[in-house]
């Protein structure tokens, strides 16, 4: 259960299933039969919804729902127009704080709010209740769990899922998410995720700042003062160090695409001539990626946007490009 809890939370993975789940639906809706089974579906799911509200069924309910959450593609305007069932999954959000301090987090407790977790992100996904999720700024409850130290598998996992539901809202292009999050600490919370978390959550906490810098907002918001830039741009560094004994290639790619981003603000890109790390100009450092294209051409952009070795970066951006025409 703590595997399958852990694997739903990463960003990328959950794009890829949330498109095939949708062509697998749109594919195979047809016959009277099936409308039969979706009936009888669409029964079971209203019944584990309001199994929710009721303290004794809520834990099965929660692990029921998070299974369907995959399968049934509108399971959250059911929880978010549902009476009391939003609710009641704050309640099993709330009940966990008093394990944070100190850390008394069981597997057992991990598992259940992240089942709840896994609820939330449903509805932080979903076009029609996605801006209602937001006015309800239902992810400040999470925030308690992004501000834990502890690196047992119970509160990685906690931290992991929680990430999960911010990385639902900003994988949607959207500046109303970018300027709700911007206006909580969402940044300083991922920053500290990407300094001790493990590889997986350190992934998904750079993908939402990489998200945020994305869009206009965000990047003139990190941009705007000293503090800002060099708290990002000092996390960022030293996780390419850490890169040197760890290497992870899907994190390396979430990097390289934070530092050129910051690099199209012309402050951040005259003191990233300073402080960019040494390890992206190293070629043997950066070889990881000979498979991965895109990641090459976007570090061969950021090489020639802060002036290093621009000649070389500027004929290898020209090669991938050629071999991506072929």
């Amino acid at each position: 259960e703590e595997r399958e809890t852990a694997s739903r939370m990463a960003v990328e993975d959950d794009e890829r299933r949330d498109a095939t789940a949708d062509r697998d639906r749109q594919g195979g809706a047809g016959s009277g039969g099936q409308d039969g089974a979706g009936g009888a579906a669409i029964e079971n799911v209203e019944q584990l919804v309001l199994e929710l509200t009721n303290p004794s069924t809520r834990e099965n309910a929660l692990l029921e729902l998070s299974k369907k959450r995959e399968t049934f593609p509108e399971l959250a305007p059911y929880l978010w127009h549902s009476f009391g069932t939003i609710s009641a999954l704050l309640q099993e959000i709330a009940s966990i704080y008093p394990m944070l301090n100190p850390p008394s987090l069981t597997a057992q407790a991990s598992n259940r709010v992240c089942n709840a977790l896994a609820l939330l992100q449903c509805v932080a996904s979903h076009y029609e209740t996605r801006g209602l999720f937001l006015k309800a700024h239902v992810p400040l409850f999470l925030y308690p769990f992004l501000n834990t130290m502890s690196r047992t598998r119970p509160f990685e996992y906690l931290r992991l899922t929680s990430l999960g539901v911010i990385g639902a809202l900003v994988k949607v292009d959207d500046t109303e998410v970018v300027n709700f999050l911007l206006s909580t600490e969402i940044i300083p919370l991922c920053l500290r995720t990407m300094e001790m978390g493990s590889e997986l959550s350190k992934t998904v906490a750079t993908f939402i700042v990489q998200k945020i810098l994305l869009d206009e907002v965000g990047l003139n918001y990190v941009c705007a003062t000293a503090a800002r830039f060099f708290a990002v741009s000092a996390v960022l560094g030293s996780m390419v160090q850490l890169l040197t004994e760890q290497p992870s290639v899907r994190l390396l790619k979430h990097i390289i695409r934070c530092y050129l981003r910051l690099s199209d603000n012309p402050r951040a890109r005259d003191a990233l001539k300073h402080c960019l790390p040494e390890q992206l100009k190293d070629l043997q450092f950066t070889s990881c990626l000979k498979d991965d294209l895109v990641s090459k051409r976007w570090l061969a952009q950021l090489l020639v946007n802060v002036g290093h070795g621009s000649t070389n970066a500027q004929n290898a951006s020209q090669n991938i490009a050629q071999q991506n025409a072929l």
